[in-house]
């Protein structure tokens, strides 16, 4: 029996939901409000490890996710298409690839505006300076408006792993000690 490859099945559930909360966020003229706040929700997923805890295990019951999810709306001031959104989500046992739909809302947002989109990680956050700094430079390679949607991975210790399509710069200090460390193996 062939087994299904989970990321392709987390894509095609993230890009369908994503789809349907652009629309109605669209239609509602709410596009701006609703990125900000699934940024804000996907904020607290990175720095929460009962967040995650909650999101990514199957243990807890759809019921226990949404009341979760309803109080987590509630403290955090998430209101209107996002928190019904979460909620449908979490009713129907997807909230395993809420991220994949957070980062699918970004492309399509992204697109609509003419824009891309890149995918940062970073050891910390970023100010907003350096975030300007990011965008002009990665505005100068591609030639068009660029969106960063920035990940918080305090693993890769220091610089940043950037994802623009296909292209990924990984600057990260988790990846240059690596590299020296195989260098220094050779050489040993």
């Amino acid at each position: 029996m062939p087994v299904a490859d989970t990321s392709q099945v987390i894509s095609g559930v993230a890009e369908r939901y994503a789809t349907s909360l652009f629309e109605l966020a669209l239609e509602a003229g709410s596009l701006d409000a609703v990125g900000a706040d699934l940024n804000r929700f996907q904020a607290m997923i990175d720095l929460s490890d009962d967040l995650k805890r909650l999101v990514a295990s199957p243990v807890f019951s759809a019921e226990d996710q949404t009341k979760a999810i309803v109080a987590i709306c509630e403290k955090a001031g998430l209101g209107g298409l996002v928190a019904n959104f979460l909620k449908v989500v979490a009713g129907n046992r997807r909230l395993f690839a809420v991220s994949g739909m957070i980062a699918a809302f970004r492309q399509i947002a992204a697109r609509h505006r003419g824009e891309i989109t890149a995918d940062v990680k970073s050891a910390h956050a970023l100010s907003s300076e350096q975030e300007n700094e990011l965008k002009a430079a990665l505005k100068s390679v591609t030639g068009k408006d660029v969106t960063i949607a920035v990940t918080i991975d305090p693993s890769i210790l220091g610089g940043l792993i950037v994802k623009v399509g296909s292209r990924q710069i990984d600057t990260s200090l988790r990846t240059k000690l690596s590299t020296l460390k195989l260098a220094l193996k050779e050489v040993g």
